[in-house]
């Protein structure tokens, strides 16, 4: 089932439809369906796709010649490249008489056995193929590489590229797509615990509950992610325990520089330099509170961007032993189910799943205003004295329009008073005039807090279940 990701086909589409040459980059972490994507969308046209692996540079140079001959139907030809210029030469000589898809996938590991191959990839660029109809797509699960060594300034082949998707995990409703049979409830569970990664999602089981899934995954030695994250690390970096105990105190709250130093024991240079590559790799992310300058702000946070490393890291990084030992399960009975999984969800897997269908209803032209920056607020509120933030806020500044949201995983029905409470916090963000607000509540709502929405044009009360039904009709009428 092919679930997602037509934004990117249309996009391949349309490169190809222009029967010009075209240089792709394509990366993303692994698992996250950059294969998938390449075999869709190659699956109607003429293609060579070919896979570099880590080996030296004279076998990764023998099977692409192998792939390229057997694409042209001249297996028994005799021919063999003795180097990249050659193989290159030749694919371009035929893509001036027919057009054909060349996807080189895993190029970062065909780099490092050939240093210069980006050189001559740049020189083939530049003096062959750019007079051809070939459709190039380059394909890397080392983000950190293909940003830098592929498209960065300093790369032979910067500025050669015509198109690059960075391909992330899926939203949660593309996620949900995968999902089919539970309750939206726990489509929502299993997204902030398995995350967005579509060959994670895959290994979901439809005729299990979410609980029997969380412990089938993660909580026995023989789960499919019970050691995954921490395989992916060991792969692309030389000393992972430093990175594991980094992510592991991101994960456990420690949000700022200081606070992860402390709990790591690291050196502050050092800690920093390892928090800048796992930013890279898009395992942490840096946020900044809404409308401020992230280059400049103090209050900037880390978080882990990718949800099932959070939740790895959250609660099985620090208990292997137990789930070795046979009682991962009993241990996540007592340990994870219940509270301490509701305020994981809550904050801020659901805040961010909330943020993805407002921006949803952004890009559908279905709010008051198209918003041009989006995010949280966090702060001091100098009127009551007290630190406190916003979960949801998207806004146009030069039309000082501005959208707040509140997002509660819990239980009990949001009340009249608790959503007047929150609405009393408009001095937070000066400076905005037009103001629309919207309450995201799993438990519904009170008579009290249904009544104030209808006598409120500008205030909307959503539920779980609204997540999951994009209308026709704008959010706000």
């Amino acid at each position: 089932m092919f679930v997602g990701r037509q934004n990117e086909l249309n996009e391949l589409q349309e490169g190809y439809d222009s029967g010009t040459f075209q240089c792709v980059v394509l990366y993303g972490r692994r698992r996250i369906g950059k294969t998938y994507l390449i075999s869709r969308f190659i699956e109607d046209k003429p293609a060579i796709f070919f896979t570099a692996q880590e080996v030296n540079d004279k076998l990764n140079l023998s099977h692409f010649t192998e792939k390229v001959l057997e694409f042209f139907k001249m297996g028994d030809s005799g021919i063999e490249f003795r180097d990249w210029d050659s193989a290159f030469k030749f694919l371009a000589d035929k893509a001036k008489e027919q057009q054909f898809v060349l996807a080189f996938d895993e190029f970062p590991y065909a780099c490092n056995a050939n240093k210069g191959l980006r050189s001559i990839l740049q020189n083939a660029i530049d003096h062959q193929f750019k007079d051809s109809k070939l459709f190039l797509i380059l394909c890397g699960s080392h983000v950190a590489f293909m940003e830098r060594s592929v498209l960065g300034s300093k790369s032979p082949l910067f500025g050669r590229r015509t198109m690059q998707l960075c391909l992330t995990g899926f939203d949660y409703l593309d996620a949900a797509q995968m999902l089919g049979g539970f309750s939206d409830e726990d489509k929502i569970r299993l997204y902030a615990c398995v995350g967005g990664t579509p060959h994670y999602l895959a290994q979901v089981n439809p005729k299990l509950s979410f609980e029997e899934n969380i412990k089938r995954l993660f909580f026995r030695s023989s789960g499919y992610l019970y050691s995954e994250p921490f395989m992916l690390l060991q792969q692309e970096l030389r000393e992972p325990a430093v990175y594991n105990s980094i992510i592991s105190s991101v994960a456990a709250g420690a949000t700022r520089l200081n606070d992860i130093v402390l709990k790591t024991g690291e050196e502050k240079t050092k800690a920093s330099r390892y928090i800048k590559v796992l930013v890279d790799m898009k395992i942490l992310e840096r946020i900044t509170p809404f409308g401020e300058n992230e280059s400049q702000s103090r209050k900037s946070i880390y978080q882990v961007s990718d949800f099932c490393y959070r939740f790895w890291y959250r609660f099985v990084f620090n208990n292997q032993a137990e789930i070795d030992a046979g009682i991962g399960g009993l241990l996540a009975d007592k340990e994870v189910f219940g509270e301490a999984l509701s305020s994981f969800i809550g904050k801020p897997a659901f805040e961010q799943i909330c943020l993805q269908y407002m921006m949803r209803l952004n890009r559908e032209q279905k709010l008051p205003f198209l918003a041009t920056s989006f995010g949280r607020w966090w702060g001091n509120d100098s009127v009551r004295r007290e630190e406190t933030d916003l979960d949801l806020v998207m806004g146009d500044k030069a039309e000082k329009k501005l959208i707040v949201g509140e997002c509660k995983w819990r239980n009990e029905a949001a009340t009249k008073a608790d959503i007047e409470n929150w609405m009393g916090k408009d001095n937070l963000l000066p400076g905005y005039k037009d103001r629309y607000y919207v309450y995201f509540s799993k438990g519904g709502y009170t008579e009290g807090a249904q009544e104030l929405a209808k006598q409120n044009v500008r205030l909307k009360l959503l539920k779980v279940e609204d997540l999951f039904q994009m209308g026709e009709k704008p959010l706000f009428e």
